[in-house]
This record gives C-alpha cells, structure tokens and sequence, in this order.
C-alpha cells in the first residue's frame, strides 16, 4: 500500500479522537463510524507505523510513548490543517474595493435599492459606485464593472448582456395641443425637444 492509498489525515483523526473521548465507542460516534470500524483503522495504522500506539484492556486505554508522541503530533497537523482551510475560505469570500460605473436612470432604480443587500453579504467589500450619464473612458474612470446602453465600441471589454430596452417619445397633451401631433419620425425635425447635451454612445433619432 502506497502513502497515496492511505487517508493519512483521517487516520491521524481518528486516532486523535480515540485518545481525547477515551475510547473506540465514543470516538466511532463522533467520527460517524462503527466502533469495529475505528479499531480496524487503528490496528492498520499501527501496522503500518510498524509501533503500537495504544495499550488496550477491558476498563481503558492508555498510550504507549510512541502512542503519546504521535498524538501530540498529529493533533497539532490537524489543527494546522483547520486553520489552512480557514484561511482559504476567508480568501475565497470576495473582499477589497469594487468601483461601479452605470447610467443614471438604471443606477437609481435598479443598482441603488441593492446596495445595502450587496454590501450586508460581502462584507470585505467597499463598493464605489459611481452614476453618470456622459460617456466616459472606463479605463481613466478605474471602472471594474460598468454598465452601459448601446453597441460597445471597444472591443477589448469583457460584455454580459442584462436586457433590453427601447426609447419612446413623449409630450405632453398642451404642446401637442399647441404644436401638433408628428405622424412619422421625420416630423420630429420640426418639432422642439429636449434632448441630450453630450455625446451619447447610442446614434440619435432616425
């Protein structure tokens, strides 16, 4: 049998229980196991040590040197152990600082209400998020997610697609009262409107 075949970190858990609980039967219920299964595993790890680790009678156990040399090691690799596995699950919980950059419209209704959700389950994270309907260079900005409407003009962007939507024309019943109603979209060059004052990433009515 290779090292490779051998569940090293079980056995050294086991073994570790049967020491701490005094006893195959309450360290098989804390394991999970049966205790003919938590001796089994003990007598093939002391053979495979090639040692005895344990002194069994019928009131309790008790350690052989080699026994209190290997518990003493093998509690402090399984505490390692835990804590190497805190660590890498505290490092897998997204934390720093995300900054966020989306229109206007889209930021108040649909980003803002989630804020205090967002920030509740991701602790480790300071959001920025920063609502602005110009057209912005998002590389200048330290944008790390941004959202947009319209084609993506630099194709160097990672995109994701989260919907449509359409544009409508409005106006209110008292200038369409006192400038008539457009019948085809040409009519609107004719019309006053009130319209977008910077470059716009989306082209402009037909």
């Amino acid at each position: 049998m290779t090292r490779m075949d051998v569940n090293r970190a079980a056995e050294m858990e086991v073994f570790a229980r049967v020491v701490d609980l005094g006893g195959f039967t309450a360290a098989a219920r804390a394991c999970g196991l049966t205790p003919s299964g938590v001796s089994k595993l003990i007598t093939r790890l002391e053979t495979r040590l090639g040692t005895r680790l344990l002194h069994r009678s019928t009131r309790r156990l008790s350690l052989t040197p080699e026994g209190q040399a290997f518990h003493a090691r093998a509690v402090r690799i399984l505490g390692e152990m835990e804590e190497a596995e805190r660590e890498a699950s505290a490092g897998a919980a997204p934390r720093g600082h995300l900054r966020v950059n989306s229109n206007v419209p889209f930021g108040m209704r649909y980003l803002i209400p989630l804020v205090p959700e967002f920030l509740a389950t991701h602790p480790g994270v300071t959001l920025d998020l920063v609502l602005s309907d110009a057209v912005v260079d998002l590389m200048e900005e330290r944008a790390d997610v941004a959202i947009r409407t319209g084609p993506l003009r630099d194709s160097s962007l990672m995109i994701r697609k989260l919907g449509s939507t359409r544009m409508v024309v409005v106006a209110s019943p008292a200038y369409l009262e006192q400038h008539g109603t457009p019948r085809h979209p040409g009519d609107l060059a004719r019309h006053k409107g009130i319209g977008w004052t910077f470059p716009r990433t989306i082209g402009g009515w037909p």
